[in-house]
């Protein structure tokens, strides 16, 4: 496991929870779809002069979405990763960074928050 990150026992442990600012729908395809409003004053003049769109739909990959399915709120980055290593079971030595990057980006983004165990 040369070159892995070591991840901290109880980053594990923590909950991820979705946004209650971030609409988002499962569309038929089987893709998470996530609505951001473009707020701020560069945003209305892009909208205003430049015809840029209110809201941006956001759609996952595949991956994504069934990490974004799986922040429930109950399940905790651990069992997010099992589950993606039991959904994409030949891509298993990769999954750990995989899920702990792509949710430190939802996090940073502001899609979610995280529920921190003690």
């Amino acid at each position: 496991m040369a070159g892995q990150k070591k991840i901290n026992k109880n980053y594990m442990d923590n909950i991820p929870k979705r946004s209650d600012q971030r609409p988002w729908r499962m569309r038929e395809d089987g893709v998470a779809e996530i609505d951001v409003e473009n707020k701020g004053f560069y945003h209305f003049i892009a909208q205003k002069f430049f015809g840029k769109p209110r809201v941006s739909h956001i759609a996952l990959d595949a991956h994504g979405s069934v990490v974004w399915q799986s922040i429930d709120g109950k399940n905790s980055v651990h069992d997010i990763v099992r589950i993606m290593e039991q959904k994409f079971p030949g891509e298993k030595s990769r999954m750990l960074d995989r899920v702990v990057t792509y949710i430190a980006m939802l996090q940073r983004n502001e899609f979610i928050t995280m529920e921190v165990k003690k």
